[in-house]
This record gives structure tokens, C-alpha cells and sequence, in this order.
């Protein structure tokens, strides 16, 4: 499942997500949502996350 809409992503979630550091080479980085920073409905780009370990990215795909 994709990460562009908030309602589907919640603390607690293991999420893949792009780092800024990381937007041309579209590397992912795996961990458990801590809190969320967008607060629109959707985003285009993917849901803002902090994850439990401090890293702020963009959440591409929520890992079932």
C-alpha cells in the first residue's frame, strides 16, 4: 500500500520511507512510525513520518 494518504498510516506502523538526503536516488529506509507531520488529508509525494529512531521522511510504501 502506497503512503499518500494519512488516514492509512498510524504510530506503530512499520513504514518504507525516502529520506530529503535520499529523494534523487530514491533509497528507502525501513522503521516504525512515531509520529505524523502532514496534516493534509493526501500528498502526492507520500505522508511526512518521524520514525521511532528520529529519521523524518517520506512514506512510499506501509509494510503489511
Amino acid at each position: 500500500m502506497n503512503g499518500n494518504n494519512r488516514s492509512a498510516i498510524r504510530p506503530g506502523l512499520t513504514v518504507d520511507i525516502v529520506l530529503k538526503k535520499d529523494q534523487s536516488t530514491g533509497a528507502l529506509t525501513r522503521g516504525v512510525v512515531k509520529d505524523l507531520l502532514t496534516n493534509s488529508a493526501t500528498h502526492p509525494h507520500g505522508i511526512k513520518v518521524r520514525l521511532q529512531d528520529g529519521q523524518v521522511g517520506r512514506v512510499k510504501q506501509i509494510i503489511e
